[in-house]
């Protein structure tokens, strides 16, 4: 009996038989499953994939972020100042600056 179920399904006589019909739509069912599994794989490795870009992309605008605040905290030093404005013969004042007080009438 076992002997002759294995020989049908290797034959495929399973699909050709008066009740093939339910045999054929289990198996449509269980293409579509495949297709919508492998689907789903290919689509969450191209999320990963993506994801992965994206937080390298991050790291290089953070150190993209860092190098240019050093490079602003490094033009903002009066050293820095003075030296780039002793090319155009600006030099600092020598006299402290005076403080103006406006009164204002009521």
């Amino acid at each position: 009996m076992v002997k002759n179920k294995v020989n049908n399904i290797l034959k495929g006589t399973f699909l050709i038989s008066d009740d093939s019909f339910k045999n054929w739509r289990f198996i449509i069912f269980l293409s579509l499953l495949a297709i919508i599994m492998i689907s789903s794989s290919h689509s969450a490795d191209r999320k990963v994939h993506e994801i992965a870009s994206l937080n390298e992309e991050v790291r290089e605008f953070r150190s993209a972020f860092i190098d240019g605040r050093s490079v602003l905290m490094k033009l903002k030093w009066e050293s820095t100042i003075t030296s780039k404005l002793a090319k155009i013969e600006v030099m600092p004042s020598g006299e402290p600056p005076i403080k103006i007080k406006v009164k204002t009438q009521k």
